[in-house]
């Protein structure tokens, strides 16, 4: 009885062993090799899987997700002899698990050692001021050999990224003082840039400004020509009928025009703000003699003017009246003491 139920355990032992080396399930994202005798017949995908007992068995389990592997840090001497520090990271993903599993032996070991030699060759073949602001173009240098020197391992190498890159100590320090003296250039440059467009910007102002004080001066020359111009123009006429009048043998008009002008220089000599000293007539009545021989003068050219008008109405009746209703002449003369006299009659 004992023998018996030890017997069937160490049987249900051994068919619970058979059952889990014969049925295999893949787990997503890996790949199984299988070996036959030692050789590779096929590869498993995810998935359950039975194999042939005693006879085949799993070979080499590979991970077929990407991968990141660190490319150590490395001195390089670049092309003009300047020591730096650089390291690198890879993103590689298995495509062929049976090539990555049997044509190479430790395919991450394999792939950063790739890596660092050719890392150093690119960065030596470029001088320090390259390696530093040409990040990219590295980069693609690298991806492009390395994806194709990986191509037969069955693995796809999809970037390769430049972590750091450190020059020496005194490169930087020197990078540090070229830095700030560029600076500096740049900002004297644009301090006098804008001290340029000021001056251009304050010198066109100055001829726009200069442009309209001449353009304002010409146009009041101009206007004070134009205005002497009517003002002559005027005097002209008053000259012309006043003649026109003395060659009809009317005396007044010459006596208006001599008071007119003796009434307008009295006003000058009145209104001159230098003079501490106003001389007048030696006989103020001949002012106002001349003032009423102006208002004589004006009343007997309006009794003309109504004269002419009745003329031109009643022809035959105003020469007959006209000789009858002739009014006695007058005269006005300027006394000797240099001002007009009243008017006799």
């Amino acid at each position: 009885m004992n023998f018996s139920l030890i017997f069937f355990v160490m049987f249900a032992i051994f068919a619970l062993i058979f059952l889990f080396s014969v049925i295999k399930i893949m787990p997503q994202g890996s790949e199984f090799t299988v070996e036959r005798f030692g050789k590779y017949t096929k590869t498993l995908t995810p998935g359950i899987h039975i194999l042939t007992p005693f006879v085949e068995r799993i070979g080499r389990r590979m991970n077929m997700m990407e991968q990141v592997l660190d490319v150590p840090t490395q001195e390089v001497i670049t092309k003009d002899n300047a020591m730096v520090k650089v390291d690198a990271i890879v993103f590689i993903q298995v495509m062929d698990a049976s090539a990555a599993a049997y044509r190479v032996e430790n395919l991450p070991y394999a792939i950063t050692q790739l890596c660092s030699t050719n890392l150093r060759t690119v960065v030596g073949s470029m001088d320090l001021d390259e390696v530093l602001f040409q990040r990219d173009n590295i980069n693609s240098r690298l991806l492009t050999v390395i994806d194709a020197a990986t191509e037969p391992w069955g693995v796809k190498v999809n970037r390769i990224e430049i972590k750091d890159l450190t020059p020496p100590v005194d490169i930087t320090n020197a990078m540090a003082r070229q830095m700030k003296a560029e600076r500096e250039r740049r900002a004297i440059i644009t301090e006098a840039e804008g001290e340029k467009q000021a001056a251009i910007a304050r010198a066109e102002g100055a001829k726009q400004s200069a442009i309209l004080q001449s353009e304002g001066r010409k146009e009041a020359a101009f206007r004070d020509a134009e205005a002497r111009e009517r003002e002559a123009e005027a005097e002209a006429k008053a000259t012309a009928m006043v003649s026109e009048a003395i060659a009809r043998g009317d005396v007044n008009a010459i006596n208006y025009f001599v008071a007119q002008k003796y009434v307008e220089a009295f006003g000058e000599l009145a209104r001159n703000p230098t003079a501490k000293t106003i001389i007048v007539p030696a006989e103020m009545g001949g002012l106002v003699g001349t003032i009423a021989g102006l208002g004589e003068l004006v009343g007997l050219a309006k009794e003309q003017q109504q004269s002419r008008s009745d003329i031109r109405r009643e022809p035959s009746r105003a020469a007959a009246t006209s000789s009858a209703s002739t009014p006695p002449s007058r005269t006005v003369s300027p006394r000797r003491s240099g001002g007009a006299v009243p008017t006799t009659e």
